[in-house]
């Protein structure tokens, strides 16, 4: 638990409180579909808990939305210019790794455009079982990143690009000293994937 809250804390919050409303779901409702405990549930709603990547996946997955939907920007602004500290930005407690929303509000949820910076030695397991039928590319911009997915591991170098379908656990590996940057592309689909 953390003393302060910061903006995108109290997005997750009003956002987590708003679409489980929505589905008309109790936290222990909830609780049962995501398999996060219902007081956890409950310090994220009130902004009093900075979630994990892996608690928010396991959350949006029992709340049928993307991450990129649960963190979702405010409607687009009339310019067409986004400037890059205006990009709705995350930190994962646990590794420090940085989620920067890059797509507008406007495209929907059938696509995601998200830049991750991957700090040296970070590893992070993700699963993405729930999400079938849709898919994902990640694209290196700078570092090293391995992936490890579908029984196999992956080892990218700036440039290089993976194309990796939804429904499996996928680990993240950053095995260099510097930190990784990359975007990962994702066509989620008319309600769920990330």
């Amino acid at each position: 638990m953390r003393g302060t809250h910061t903006d995108i804390d109290e997005r997750i919050a009003a956002r987590v409180r708003g679409l489980r409303a929505a589905k008309g779901l109790t936290l222990d409702d909830l609780a049962a579909t995501s398999g996060v405990s219902r007081a956890m549930l409950s310090r994220i709603e009130r902004a009093q808990s900075s979630a994990t990547a892996q608690l928010l996946v396991r959350l949006c997955g029992g709340l049928g939305v993307t991450l990129s939907e649960l963190v979702a920007d405010a409607p687009a602004s009339p310019s067409p210019l986004r400037r890059a500290g205006e990009h709705p930005l995350w930190r994962d407690p646990a590794t420090g790794y940085r989620r920067r929303e890059i797509a507008p509000a406007d495209l929907g949820p059938r696509a995601s455009i998200v830049e991750i910076e991957f700090p040296a030695g970070a590893r992070v397991a993700l699963d993405n079982r729930r999400y079938t039928g849709r898919g994902q590319h990640v694209w290196l911009l700078e570092g090293v990143l391995e992936i490890e997915t579908g029984g196999a591991t992956h080892r990218l170098a700036a440039g290089d690009r993976l194309t990796m379908a939804f429904g499996a656990k996928v680990v993240f590996r950053n095995p260099s000293r510097k930190r990784a940057r990359y975007a990962v592309i994702a066509d989620t689909g008319a309600n769920t994937g990330e």
